[in-house]
């Protein structure tokens, strides 16, 4: 029995994988939602509550915890992330079970040079240096975990994302797109399913625990390009790019905590950020989803399943 907490894209995707490989699945939410699947038990749980989490995680084998802060703002994520990892790890720790986390990039200090498995993950300050804190926070716990770091998200129920919904509802739409940064630069992006995939593959294979993996990813494109993909999975014509230029959000960040959280990270957007998956890729016998494939799949969910998931 697997555990998963959180029913976003990361945790609905990876539980209606596991249900589908007829393994039973208990999803924790506080709105009791997730997939419905005869395999899978959803369950009205507050992660953040010890003794509500103890008694769901009990007979788990493995616990992949995927729920984010309820802003996208370092203090929200001081405040929240820290403590419920904490729970998690305490709870997977009596009961026996390997922790699996999804994992940004925010962490790598030095993001100019190609990302690695090997690569430094020491950054400081804001959101880097809360992700870099919870890195370390993982491998100082007793409880086995295992972190598998993505880009960017695309796919299937990725809404809130750069190349979700603010870029596949006007390709779909036949209108420009606006990005941030440079529409021009590469950039890594992880298709959803490959990221569940890694991370249910390494709950399964304990030599890799007690470490940090890169969920398998394609090569580095850029936004102008993943766009086209879109589009060209949908028959329509390739959309206009434009691209807010840095500054003008830096300048928009002084009036607004929004902005000046989005301009944070804009040395993702400026300038190349780029991973590299294949040695995890292959100590987890997997590979990545073809882009025109991945685009593919993403287009049919938003023009059919985006509805009744609203």
């Amino acid at each position: 029995m697997y555990v998963v907490t959180g029913a976003g894209p990361v945790g609905y995707t990876i539980a209606e994988q596991l249900a589908e490989q007829g393994n039973r699945v208990r999803v924790l939410t506080r709105s009791g939602s997730g997939p419905e699947h005869p395999l899978v038990e959803r369950r009205r749980v507050d992660a953040s509550d010890p003794a509500q989490l103890n008694e769901a995680v009990a007979g788990a084998s493995a616990v992949f915890h995927c729920i984010h802060g309820s802003a996208y703002r370092a203090a929200a994520w001081a405040a929240e992330l820290p403590q419920a990892e904490q729970v998690v790890m305490d709870a997977a720790a009596a009961a026996g079970a390997v922790v699996v986390f999804p994992e940004s990039l925010y962490s790598y200090s030095q993001p100019d040079r190609v990302m690695t498995e090997a690569g430094q993950r020491t950054a400081t300050g804001g959101k880097r240096g809360i992700r870099t804190a919870l890195l370390r926070a993982r491998q100082a716990h007793p409880a086995n975990t295992v972190s598998v770091v993505a880009g960017d998200f695309f796919g299937p129920r990725v809404k809130t994302a750069h190349a979700g919904e603010r870029m596949v509802t006007p390709v779909l739409a036949g209108k420009a797109v606006q990005v941030i940064g440079s529409s021009r630069q590469p950039h890594s992006f992880t298709y959803v399913p490959d990221l569940a995939a890694a991370m249910i593959v390494a709950a399964r294979k304990p030599g890799l625990w007690n470490s940090v993996l890169h969920a398998p990813t394609g090569a580095a494109i850029t936004q102008r390009e993943i766009a086209a993909a879109y589009a060209n999975a949908a028959g329509v014509s390739g959309p206009k790019v434009g691209a807010v230029p840095g500054w003008v959000l830096r300048a928009a960040g002084l009036f607004s905590t929004d902005m000046r959280e989005l301009a944070e990270l804009l040395y993702q957007f400026e300038r190349p950020f780029v991973m590299e998956s294949s040695e995890s890729q292959r100590l987890l016998g997997l590979e990545p989803t073809p882009l025109k494939q991945a685009a593919a799949a993403t287009v049919a969910w938003w023009r059919g399943g985006v509805t009744a998931a609203r």
